[in-house]
Parts: structure tokens; sequence; C-alpha cells
């Protein structure tokens, strides 16, 4: 009888989380932890959605959430994290969220299996709880005002939290005034992750990224200066065989203008799915080769001035040392510059004498 009354007690808590969900999207940066990351969607997809070499969002509208709509998922999160520290302090765990209390939830409500909100606040809570990533691709286009309610009851609500993160774009952060940017990081956010790709305005022109080299640099400066841990993403190879030069020195020299915390590359792989794949089908865009992808970044490294962190945390960089393992080392903090630039660009020689 004891072992029934239980049952039916966890049982209401099961079936109390299987009724509750909020908004989760699907993108987010590699750096911000996978499950360890709570995953809340503040806006729906992209407000540009125009870059010919990005197949995220395509073919779907732009949202903009309401305040109200958004702190109703974070009371549907906070009630799911509830519900299963109610469940591990009956178990005798101490509210430590542990396997034997999903095991327990999932048995008597088998429905859980395919509930991603459950999942999702279930991992969170089992890795501490300390970090959140707001979906999708550009949160700070809210209105400053509303963002800041918004990211005040997040952290009253969720008081575990010790850093969110957001992706931005840089023509928005250019737009904003330096006080609403400095409001929005006091409020509660911590990180920012910014998609530069280029440098040069005729590589940003073509791949129709909305954005000039001058609002790049406006952009980032202001995030740094508003006090945001900011990471700023390149595509070595964006620019094709005929650009290349100037897609490695202007993205160097955009990049020193900022000097922003982390410096990420994400080397460029056309998409079937993409207006870019098109060009490159029809002949008018000539991919390079992963040896001169080498060597354009061999000339974007010489010409960072920064005391960034450079890091190479995607599988893309996949280029080989003479030994055939990985040239660069893929974690997310990657190399002290300018202490370690000698190195990567030893690194870099490496590469280049692997694939002549």
């Amino acid at each position: 009888m004891a072992f029934l009354k239980s049952n039916n007690t966890y049982r209401e808590s099961a079936k109390k989380i299987a009724n509750l969900s909020f908004a989760v999207g699907v993108y987010r940066p590699p750096s911000e932890g996978g499950s360890a990351s709570l995953l809340l969607r503040i806006t729906e997809n992209c407000p540009w959605n125009k870059c010919t070499f990005c197949e995220m969002y395509k073919g779907e509208t732009f949202v903009l959430r309401s305040v109200s709509d958004i702190k109703a998922d974070i009371d549907a999160v906070k009630q799911i994290s509830d519900e299963i520290a109610a469940v591990s302090i009956k178990m005798g765990h101490d509210g430590r969220i542990t396997r034997e209390v999903g095991s327990v939830l999932l048995q008597v409500e088998p429905s859980l299996y395919d509930n991603y909100c459950f999942i999702t606040v279930f991992n969170w809570l089992a890795s501490g709880g300390k970090t959140a990533f707001l979906q999708d691709a550009n949160t700070v286009i809210m209105r400053p005002n509303e963002l800041v309610e918004v990211l005040k009851y997040l952290r009253q609500t969720l008081k575990t939290l010790e850093r969110v993160t957001s992706y931005a774009r840089s023509k928005t952060l250019a737009q904003r005034q330096l006080e609403e940017l400095k409001a929005i990081r006091e409020a509660g956010l911590d990180r920012l992750h910014v998609g530069l790709e280029s440098g040069n305005d005729e590589v940003l022109a073509v791949i129709r990224k909305g954005v000039t080299s001058a609002e790049l640099i406006e952009g980032g400066r202001k995030a740094m200066e508003a006090g945001f841990q900011l990471s700023e993403y390149w595509m070595p190879g964006l620019a094709g065989m005929e650009l290349w030069r100037q897609h490695a020195e202007d993205t160097a020299r955009v990049l020193t203008a900022i000097n922003p915390h982390y410096i990420r590359s994400r080397p460029f792989v056309p998409s079937p799915r993409t207006p870019i794949y098109e060009e490159l089908a029809q002949g008018r865009l000539k991919v390079s080769s992963r040896h001169d992808r080498l060597e354009e970044l061999r000339v974007t490294i010489e010409g960072l001035d920064v005391t960034s962190r450079v890091c190479f945390d995607h599988m893309m960089n996949s280029w080989r040392n003479r030994h055939g393992g990985l040239l660069f080392h893929q974690d997310y903090e990657g190399y002290k510059f300018p202490e370690e630039k000698s190195r990567v660009l030893e690194l870099i020689q490496e590469g280049l004498a692997v694939g002549e």
C-alpha cells in the first residue's frame, strides 16, 4: 500500500509536468553547453533572414513574442522544476536531480519520454541550472524596456541562473543607444554571440548580410562598452577564390577594432538549401580548397592585433596536422592572444606543409 501511495504521489507530479509546456527553438551555439543550458524562445526565427549562406529559419516568419507569453513560459519552467524537485525530496534525494528521479517520473508517466520541455528542464537542473540561452536569432531586437522586464523576471524566478546568453545582430547593436544596452546588461543578459562572417564590405554585400564593416565595428564596440562578454564569429572561405585576400585582411581589421572576448572560426561550407549554393552550382562562385582556406586563415591570424581568445570550436575546423590528428584543439576557450598567436601561426604552417 505504501508503494502504491508513493507511486500515486509521483504520478500526480508527473501529470502536472506533462500538462506544462513552453516554447523552445532549435538553434544555439555549441559553446552554450548543450543540455546544460535552458533554452527559452524569446523571439521566433530571424528578423533579417536574407543571408545567402544561411539555411536557418528559411521560409519562417519572424515573430516578436509578447512579454506576457514569455513570462508564462518562464513560469512553466519554474513549475516543472518545482515538481521535479518535489519528487526528489519525496524519494529522499534532498532535491537533487538524479537519474533515479528521472526514471521514476518516466515510469509513472511514459509520455514524458517524448516531452521535450520536461527533458530540457530535467537536463538543465541535473547540470546545476546555471545557464540559459535566449532564442532565436536576435533577441536584442525586442524593445529595450520589454527585454529588461523579461530579464529581470527570468532572474527573479529562476534564481540558480548564473549566466544568460543570446544571439545578436551587429546592425541592431549599432542602432541601440549605449544606455539601452547597458540597461539590458544590468538586467541580466551576460553574453552575446554575433555573426560577423566577414569584415569586407564587398563580401558583406554579396552575401546580403545587411550590415557594413563600419556597423560591425560600431555594434561590437557598443556591446563591449556595455559590459557584455562578446563572441564574434567569422567564416574562412566565405569569399571564394576571387576576394579571399580582401576578406581575410578586412576581417582581421574589423576584429582588431572590436577586440571581443572570443573570436570563433566557422569555415564556410555551402548548404544545398541556400542561395549561395545556386551560385556555386551555376559557376558564379568558386569555392576555395581546404589548403587555400588555411592560407586565408594565416592572413587573418597574422592581421589580428587583439587580446581575444581565438577558437576553432566547430567540426568544420577539420584541418589535419602531420600526425593525422586535428590541427587545432577544439575546446571553447581556444588560444589566448597575443600570447599564443605565434603558436597558432606555427600550426597553420604545419597544416600547409601537410596539404602540399
